[in-house]
């Protein structure tokens, strides 16, 4: 076998593998609309490096049909073992990056990862859902810090931990119990004056497809980033995230 034909038979092998790894990032760990926001896009990039791109790459340079056979299964079990070793790394990099939860928190939606929570905290969770990271999308929970005695102790809790009540399941509630009050604080469409004119038309398409109900925007946040959740004012869920900084 040459090595193109040895080299294209690995790609055909690694991009199916990546497809499939990126169906169950799309319609599963990253699910719409939350797909870009979670920062998807790049994780995809790095799969695609780390397995379509390596493996076949190296097996074009090191099959010769002058090699001897020994050598040359060798050669490809090393490259075989390469390439197992950086695609485990690369999806150990995406399950901990996966979305698990949105929180819905005073006058914003918060996106927390898997890896921002540690095993600890998930075990002060007051209820079943709130104490595991979800392997089928984000869960859309609620939070708000105590008031009274134990508000004291939150603060406390929050300057020492450096996490924010976001990251602290123990503060979560379910999601329809604040809605309702972080709604108020959701601003119409035409106050995102960030958006370009291509997201301005988005925007635009998604208030045509239903024209009965008035679509507003809360600010999402992913770390540092800043997005724009386009809410359904019927079904109180996030319907779009735009890379649109609402505040």
């Amino acid at each position: 076998m040459n090595r193109w034909k040895a080299a294209s038979i690995h790609l055909l092998i690694s991009i199916v593998l990546a497809a499939l790894i990126g169906a169950l990032l799309y319609f599963v760990w990253f699910p719409s609309p939350y797909f870009a926001a979670a920062g998807a896009n790049g994780l995809i990039l790095l799969l695609m490096g780390v397995d379509v791109c390596i493996g076949p790459l190296l097996t074009l340079l090191v099959v010769n049909r002058h090699k001897a056979r020994k050598l040359l299964r060798l050669d490809l079990t090393v490259i075989g073992v390469l390439q197992a070793i950086a695609f485990g790394y690369g999806l150990h990099v995406i399950i901990g990056a996966r979305p698990v939860f949105i929180v819905a928190e005073i006058d914003r939606l918060v996106m927390v990862s898997a890896q921002q929570l540690s095993d600890a905290d998930l075990a002060k969770g007051n209820r079943p859902e709130f104490r595991k990271r979800s392997l089928t999308g984000p869960v859309l929970v609620g939070a708000l810090p105590p008031k009274g005695p134990g508000s004291g102790d939150f603060a406390m809790q929050v300057l020492a931990s450096g996490k924010d009540i976001d990251q602290l399941p123990q503060y979560y509630l379910p999601y329809d119990q604040v809605i309702d009050a972080l709604l108020k604080h959701a601003k119409p469409l035409a106050s995102l004056k960030k958006a370009t004119d291509s997201q301005r038309a988005h925007l635009d398409r998604l208030q045509a497809e239903v024209p009965s109900q008035k679509l507003e925007a809360l600010p999402l946040q992913r770390g540092d980033n800043s997005y724009s959740a386009i809410m359904s004012p019927v079904s109180k869920r996030p319907i779009a995230v735009l890379s649109i900084d609402a505040w």
